[in-house]
């Protein structure tokens, strides 16, 4: 690559963009799909016919030889599978490139080889994947070649959502229909669309590739199952947008490059807090678009960390210790029009519109609250939610001063008559500029806070999709939006009803507001007697996919039905409970095949050394000798007891068929015993020769990318 890069030249150039349709499709064809894309008209088999030749034209011309409906099922990650343009070779030996429109808007993976939840038995194969228009198709170049990826929708040969995608469009339509007619009861006529817009922040650590693939923990399971803290970790906080070590800056800048040529906008590049972390944050987009654009830019740092001799670690706490890493999904909602529903404007306590959307977004919230922190929920953020590093796993609403006054003023008198405003910032230096400051400070301890205008939902995993969070907030809001319609159309004065379901949902909802500090014990004992429910694991938090409030509301709004929810929590128990399960394995692992050998090798050695000394000098001073010999003896010895415990509970839990009891187990009585195995060898670390010690260490990961 160049050394110099023109943005505005290479930006979007891989993608299939609005600007590629206007030059290459009919004017008809083009209005037809923009149409379906703005509208969700239906798209009928003459307009892409000619949108799939115009597809396939511009993705040879830029060296494609495949195509690949690009899915999203419920691993977690994409799909793909690439077939050729080609066609039966003609009489004169050639081959013709083509591509129909039933090939784009239509595909047939293998639906049983994929999480179902039981929705599909492995005879029951059948599954289709269909072109979703709103997201545009795009090129990857990799070592298997170019490939057109065309975004799709997964489903079952019955109908029933099999992705992440589908469930997300579903909610984003429900929202869209309810926030309408909030706006037209205050007497909106011109907005035709209302879509939830999101910015995920993505953080992540990078370390070198050569000590990535000596640690069998990394390899296999994304994160470090044994380490001690190195003598230094982040109490200095001096990595926290700290200077960009230069491999690191080399990497950013390819990455940068490789998301502008998809259209994502990469926006924000920086040190995070813990040594080896940094963040990737982009400018907002429609929600499916950017979790699209998250997939992509999640495995656009895996592949580009490899050429720079680097790995990309994902998962949610790799190394215990240090802060691990999330991505704060930014939610707003905006029309087609350019309104921004959460924006307050300049003052709040006027603005009717602005309180209502609040006002129902506290009673999603405090309603939904185990469904916000189930959307959340993953194997990996159970080592990192609550550990005084990210949110609690209890869910609150962070709204800052100037809300919280405007709230408060409501509560208090019904009415709202005056908004805080910002000082001027004084630093003390005259020849430094002057300005105002924002009404309000932020609180980085809140799972869900008010920034200006939109809200930060701050618990989602780093490894995680943002669909399902995304899902989950679109029919929770839609669900406050649509009863608060239900009472405005029918009022006389749909203004005062407005104003009247603001009060009632401040008065009803007020609970879930806390602008204080959300690692403290103390907040963990007012939300006890609030009443805010506490769900600290994933094991904890998956029955809330299936009460009846949940079953109820989903199936409402058609985003989820019942057999659909019991799939996603089945599977969610069986990742739960797999994911446990090859932890606790790899653990048995390295410490039967390395730790304690080495261990025993070094017990070996001093004993060795003891008797040589005593044999030599027996008046020599031997009590250092004898007192590492003990200690190692007896953290190895409690090793062995501990796996020995390790491998009986896991064989147990393995056996278990059902899948709830199943992860159950893993998390009340595996994990522990990992925890058991592992602690006796972290200290082992600290005693061993560092050359007889057969993995690299934290220090050898964190702080030797330069």
């Amino acid at each position: 690559m160049s050394d110099v890069i023109n943005v505005s030249e290479i930006f979007g150039e891989d993608v299939f963009n609005d600007t590629v349709m206007k030059q290459r499709l009919p004017k008809k064809i083009y209005d037809d799909l923009k149409k379906t894309i703005s509208e969700g008209t239906e798209l009928n088999a003459a307009t892409a016919e000619v949108v799939a030749n115009a597809m396939k034209d511009w993705a040879v011309e830029k060296g494609a030889t495949h195509y690949t409906h690009w899915f999203q099922p419920m691993t977690g990650v994409t799909a793909e599978k690439h077939d050729s343009f080609i066609t039966a070779p003609t009489e004169d030996g050639k081959t013709i490139m083509e591509f129909s429109g039933k090939e784009l808007i239509k595909g047939e993976p293998d639906a049983s080889s994929f999480p179902s939840g039981g929705l599909r038995a492995t005879f029951e194969a059948r599954g289709y994947t269909a072109w979703d228009c709103t997201s545009p198709a795009f090129l990857k170049h990799d070592a298997a070649g170019t490939i057109l990826c065309i975004p799709t929708a997964f489903c079952s040969y019955t109908g029933e959502a099999l992705d992440k995608k589908t469930p997300l469009l579903r909610s984003m339509q429900a929202l869209d229909t309810q926030a309408l007619r909030v706006l037209r009861a205050l007497g909106n006529t011109t907005s035709k669309k209302v879509t939830p817009s999101v910015g995920s922040e993505q953080e992540y650590f990078l370390i070198s590739r050569e000590n990535f693939l000596k640690r069998k923990d990394l390899v296999y399971t994304g994160r470090t199952l044994f380490g001690a803290m190195p003598s230094k970790g982040q109490e200095m906080e001096d990595h926290y947008f700290g200077s960009i070590p230069e491999s690191v800056g080399g990497f950013m800048k390819d990455l940068n490059e490789r998301l502008w040529k998809l259209g994502i906008p990469a926006k924000t590049q920086h040190n995070e807090v813990a040594p080896a972390q940094h963040e990737l944050a982009p400018i907002y987009s429609e929600a499916n678009l950017a979790s699209d654009q998250n997939q992509l830019v999640m495995e656009s740092m895996k592949k580009v960390a490899c050429k720079h001799g680097l790995t990309c670690l994902l998962h949610e706490k790799p190394f215990n210790g240090v802060n691990g890493s999330g991505k704060h999904n930014n939610w707003s909602i905006t029309t087609d029009d350019g309104i921004n529903l959460l924006n307050p404007g300049k003052n709040p306590h006027e603005n009717v519109q602005f309180q209502l959307v609040l006002s129902c977004i506290l009673k999603a919230v405090d309603e939904h609250a185990d469904l916000l922190r189930l959307s959340a929920a993953d194997v990996g953020n159970d080592h990192r939610l609550g550990k005084q590093e990210a949110p609690p796993a209890i869910i609150s609403i962070f709204l800052g001063e100037q809300l919280q006054d405007v709230v408060d003023q409501l509560l208090k008198t019904g009415e709202a008559r005056s908004s805080l405003k910002g000082d001027k910032l004084v630093t003390g230096v005259s020849t430094l500029p002057q300005f105002s400051k924002d009404a309000t400070d932020r609180n980085r301890t809140s799972p869900f806070a008010f920034t200006g205008n939109k809200f930060e939902f701050r618990m989602v995993g780093s490894s995680d999709s943002i669909a399902t969070c995304n899902t989950v907030l679109n029919t929770i809001v839609a669900e406050a939006f649509c009863e608060a319609a239900d009472i405005m159309e029918k009022a006389d004065d749909p203004v005062a009803a407005a104003k009247e379901v603001t009060l009632e949902n401040m008065q009803k909802h007020q609970r879930i507001i806390f602008n204080g500090n959300g690692y403290s014990d103390e907040w963990v004992e007012e939300a006890a007697r609030r009443g805010l429910p506490n769900l600290p694991s994933m094991v904890d938090a998956i029955p809330a996919l299936t009460t009846d409030t949940a079953v109820g509301l989903f199936s409402k709004f058609g985003v989820y039905d019942e057999a659909e929810l019991k799939a996603k929590a089945e599977i969610r128990y069986e990742t739960y409970a797999k994911t446990i399960n090859i932890e606790a394995k790899t653990m048995l692992n390295m410490a039967g095949k390395r730790y304690i050998p080495s261990v025993v090798e070094y017990v070996g050695k001093l004993a060795e050394s003891l008797t040589s000394v005593t044999t030599a000098c027996p008046e020599a001073d031997v009590s250092v000798q004898k007192e590492l010999l003990l200690e190692s003896s007896a953290l190895l010895s409690e090793a062995k007891v501990a796996m020995a415990a390790l491998e009986d509970v896991t064989n147990k839990a393995a056996e278990v068929e059902d899948v709830e009891k199943a992860a159950r187990m893993y998390h009340d009585e595996v994990m522990p015993a990992m925890d058991a195995l592992r602690a006796p060898i972290d200290t082992l670390e600290f005693i061993v020769d560092k050359s007889m010690w057969p993995y690299p260490s934290y220090g050898d990961m964190i702080f030797q990318v330069k």
